[in-house]
């Protein structure tokens, strides 16, 4: 039903090295097979629903709203503000740059059976690694250090609960959601020296 990719260099037959193409490992093809095996139409039309809270269009418009309200605002809010929209704009670029670095081919298009079973298409074929949807949530995650325990933690499972959308309908192996989420961690940390956030609680 899946099967691994293999390593290849460029599209275009030079002695480039890029794209790579990344295989999947050993326990990414046995939790795709067991969610192609295990699916409902049900379930996937509730995955591919909530999937949509951490596209970047929607956190994009989002960001910009907030960036907006926080204009007339107390100087730790716009910083917070300022931090969301760079955090945001970054975290949208960087998943498509490096999805021209790095090919994979989406477990969604290696099955059959999990298509019987009500697993939709997502994306391009070969843009499975990293996950973008992921990056945005783990950079969600990490700029949730900020806040107080309950909305911390709250924010933080919601994080992980949408990136794990990504592998119950097959857009993403398990790696790639957790690569994607680690890079949107480091970013947000990263981009904290430029923008001084959270600065002073």
């Amino acid at each position: 039903m899946f099967r691994k990719t293999t390593l290849s260099a460029g599209r275009l037959g030079c002695e480039a090295s890029f794209p790579v193409t990344v295989r999947p490992t050993r326990a990414d093809v046995t939790v795709a097979r067991y969610i192609a095996r295990n699916a409902a139409p049900a379930s996937e039309q509730v995955g591919r629903a909530l999937t949509w809270g951490a596209d970047e269009k929607v956190l994009l418009i989002l960001a910009a709203a907030g960036w907006l309200a926080s204009r007339g605002c107390s100087e730790r809010l716009r910083r917070a503000g300022n931090h969301a929209l760079l955090v945001t704009v970054a975290a949208s670029l960087l998943p498509h740059g490096l999805k021209r670095l790095f090919d994979q081919t989406r477990p969604d298009r290696l099955t059959v059976v999990g298509h019987l079973h009500g697993v939709p298409f997502s994306g391009k074929r070969l843009d499975a690694f990293p996950s973008g949807h992921a990056l945005h949530m783990g950079a969600l995650a990490s700029a949730a250090g900020g806040l107080p325990t309950w909305p911390r933690q709250a924010i933080r499972a919601i994080a992980v609960g949408l990136s794990l959308t990504r592998v119950v309908v097959l857009a993403h192996w398990a790696s790639d959601v957790v690569a994607g989420f680690a890079l949107g961690a480091v970013l947000e940390r990263t981009l904290r020296l430029w923008t001084g956030y959270p600065g002073d609680t």
